[in-house]
């Protein structure tokens, strides 16, 4: 039986996919990645490669999707299946070094004024006024820590161009996308799509970013749906 692999983002933990590890827990092996500490795309993915044994399935938010789709290139043998939740797969954008560095500087400045400004673009305007919510969310950027931030910004911007092998990737993948994700909007999941030759793409409603704390039970039934009619057995 394949394991799945849960991959965070930038300056997350496991609490961005917490419901989905308790729905399948009881049905398959889980493992949740640690990417806080290598310095470059790649060597998250192998990190996590090395963590871990036999088939995988790979489950990824955000910069985490990136490191699913790497993990995927280095080991195609490996990596049955992927889940790219709010993600990209474009490489380095003309200016994005100088607004990711004033994020670095900002961070170290005060962690607390980084998750001030960070996260409220980052959510569904609906999703503001939950307080547990948004709380939640800040106290896990600020378990990170300004060195993690910075060390996953810097993996960031030198990070894989992943459209380059996209239609490489022959396993199945899941797309999962939210209606009011202003930093990885809907037409850059649709071009993952349409690059890769095995995929399906789900929209979550009323959801930004971060969809799979946002609207956890959507997220989830959408991901243990995929699993239960791709893989058996693993739906919750």
């Amino acid at each position: 039986m394949a394991t799945l692999v849960l991959i965070p983002g930038l300056v997350s933990d496991g609490i961005v996919w917490a419901s989905l590890a308790d729905a399948v827990a009881h049905r398959m092996p889980v493992h949740a990645a640690d990417v806080s500490h290598a310095s470059s795309i790649s060597g998250m993915a192998q990190s996590v490669l090395a963590a871990t044994e036999g088939d995988l399935i790979v489950a990824g938010h955000s910069m985490g999707g990136r490191v699913a789709m790497e993990m995927a290139r280095i080991a195609p043998d490996r990596v049955k299946g992927l889940v790219l939740a709010n993600t990209g797969h474009h490489p380095k954008r003309d200016g994005e070094e100088i607004k990711r560095q004033q994020m670095i500087d900002l961070g170290h400045r005060s962690m607390e004024g980084l998750a001030d400004e960070w996260l409220p673009p980052m959510l569904s305007p609906a999703r503001l006024s939950d307080t547990e919510l948004v709380a939640g969310l800040r106290a896990m950027v600020l378990r990170a820590g300004p060195d993690v931030h910075e060390r996953q910004i810097r993996a960031l911007i030198d990070r894989p161009n992943a459209s380059a092998y996209m239609a490489e990737l022959g396993c199945p993948i899941l797309l999962v996308a939210a209606r009011h994700d202003g930093w990885s909007p809907l037409a850059q999941h649709q071009e993952i799509a349409d690059a890769a030759p095995d995929t399906e793409l789900v929209i979550v409603e009323d959801a930004g970013h971060f969809a799979p704390v946002e609207r956890p039970a959507e997220v989830t039934a959408a991901i243990t749906g995929w699993l239960a009619r791709r893989f058996g057995g693993a739906d919750a």
